[in-house]
């Protein structure tokens, strides 16, 4: 894909979420860096929609086996699936649709593409899509037909509608109680956002043929069109030992276990190492480099901090030539996203550019020469705003800690203050005369406090103080 020429479009992207389906939450920090390259670098206006599936196979197996109604087991993965995005910095999506708020949808989309015949009623109520009917079948790769089975007039046709069985929930139709199939779900909640045309639909690649087959087919069908999805964007999957990941074979991690040994930020700058749509093999040895390079992003951000505010003590500057490495540095990651976001040459020019800032931080300053902290403090911004662009908290993350640290400090020091405050307050009011000059001082020091927020009690031989209604006590 290159965005050369739609630089002006309007996307909107629909994602599919089946809560027990294996853990990929790689292919979502994948989307959530396309997301944030589209709207930061290209400035396009997106509107995301995620499609929630809350009942298909898999979550009635789940709800039988451990007896929990499914609506709650649902409800519990949602929030555990939301937790982990927040956990590694993927942005929630603008709006969220579940399947079991749009039956009514579902079954008026149904009916219509039975009216437009492409579709047809079995003997037990299970309503099928015709593939042999539909002439656009086969965008991405459509298998042979096969011989009739359990209902379907050939092997590729789908359900549309499911008939009920027992202990399984169900919803009446005008074929009889059933319940959706998951192709269905996803076409009508992206319909009913969105409309006769998507911009852009993601997924894993494993979803591409049948699931992303089945919903471009039947939403042509019901809408009257030849094409529903401009683009369809399929990211590679995470493996282990070049397998993919996957619960049935017991080599999945958890997103918990994930952080428990990397940042979020050196999880998604291994993503960024790779192009989207291929898989990539994670192991220790793979998380190398890409730690090493988080910390290497890190350190230069704080060098160039130091640099301009004067206390880093070496630094020798050619100003033309790094401001021309950030001029050719910035065309050349514009240039890398616009072409099928290549972020792995993106984040490579980025790590020249740091590499020649570096030589220039830490070479001896030439004597006589004057500073340059205007084109570091470029620099430094540009490096900061591209890797937060990316979806990296690193310069976010540094400064949270700088004011926690200053807020540390700067209780430490009101509270040696107050405490030196009522040292002198006590020895004025224990003196005889009850130094006035001392005791006048005091107040003084009190009003000047007040001034810039902090607020100073008396209460007899102890002082308190508070800031914006914390109370504290100087012992």
């Amino acid at each position: 894909m290159s965005l050369g020429t739609c630089v002006d479009l309007r996307f909107t992207t629909l994602h599919t979420l089946d809560m027990l389906d294996d853990i990929l939450f790689s292919s979502y920090v994948r989307l959530d860096v396309i997301r944030r390259i589209l709207e930061d670098h290209f400035d396009i206006n997106l509107v995301t929609v995620m499609g929630i599936t809350d009942i298909d196979d898999k979550i009635i197996k789940k709800s039988l086996e451990s007896k929990r109604d499914w609506k709650e087991l649902t409800r519990f993965y949602e929030k555990e699936f939301f937790a982990d995005m927040a956990a590694l910095n993927v942005q929630r999506p603008y709006l969220c649709s579940r399947v079991s708020e749009h039956l009514p949808q579902i079954i008026q989309f149904i009916g219509q593409i039975l009216h437009n015949g492409g579709a047809y009623v079995s003997n037990e109520g299970s309503v099928y899509f015709d593939t042999i009917q539909y002439k656009g079948y086969g965008k991405f790769g459509a298998k042979e037909p096969g011989a009739p089975i359990h209902g379907k007039r050939n092997g590729a046709d789908f359900a549309l509608w499911k008939a009920a069985k027992p202990d399984e929930p169900f919803w009446e139709s005008p074929w009889g109680p059933g319940r959706p199939g998951w192709h269905i779900e996803c076409s009508v909640m992206a319909s009913e956002s969105v409309g006769a045309n998507v911009d852009i639909h993601s997924g894993g690649i494993d979803l591409a043929f049948p699931h992303h087959e089945n919903e471009e087919a039947q939403s042509c069908q019901y809408h009257g069109v030849e094409q529903w999805v401009n683009y369809w964007l399929h990211t590679g999957h995470l493996h282990s030992k070049n397998m993919k990941m996957s619960k049935s074979l017991g080599n999945t991690i958890s997103v918990s276990e994930l952080l428990r040994e990397y940042t979020s930020d050196q999880f998604r700058l291994y993503i960024l190492s790779s192009h989207y749509r291929t898989g990539i093999d994670y192991t220790d040895q793979s998380m190398v480099a890409p730690v090493t390079i988080t910390k290497k992003f890190e350190s230069f951000i704080d060098d160039c901090n130091n640099y301009v505010a004067g206390t880093l003590p070496m630094g020798n500057i050619d100003d033309v030539t790094l401001m021309k490495g950030l001029v050719e540095t910035k065309a050349a990651i514009r240039t890398a996203l616009a072409n099928d976001f290549e972020t792995p040459k993106a984040i490579r020019y980025l790590i020249d550019l740091v590499a020649l800032g570096n030589k220039m931080l830490h070479s001896p300053a030439e004597e006589g020469k004057s500073r340059s902290p205007a084109a570091v403090a470029a620099t430094a911004n540009y490096v900061t705003s591209t890797l937060r662009s990316f979806g990296l908290q690193v310069n976010a993350k540094n400064t949270a800690q700088r004011d926690i640290i200053a807020a540390a400090q700067t209780t430490d020091v009101i509270e040696s203050f107050v405490k030196f405050r009522q040292d002198v307050r006590n020895f004025a009011l224990q003196s005889k005369s009850k130094d006035k000059t001392l005791l006048g001082v005091c107040d003084e020091a009190r009003k000047e406090l007040s001034v810039h927020g902090v607020q100073i009690k008396d209460h007899g031989k102890e002082s308190t103080w508070s800031i914006g209604g914390a109370r504290k006590i100087s012992n």
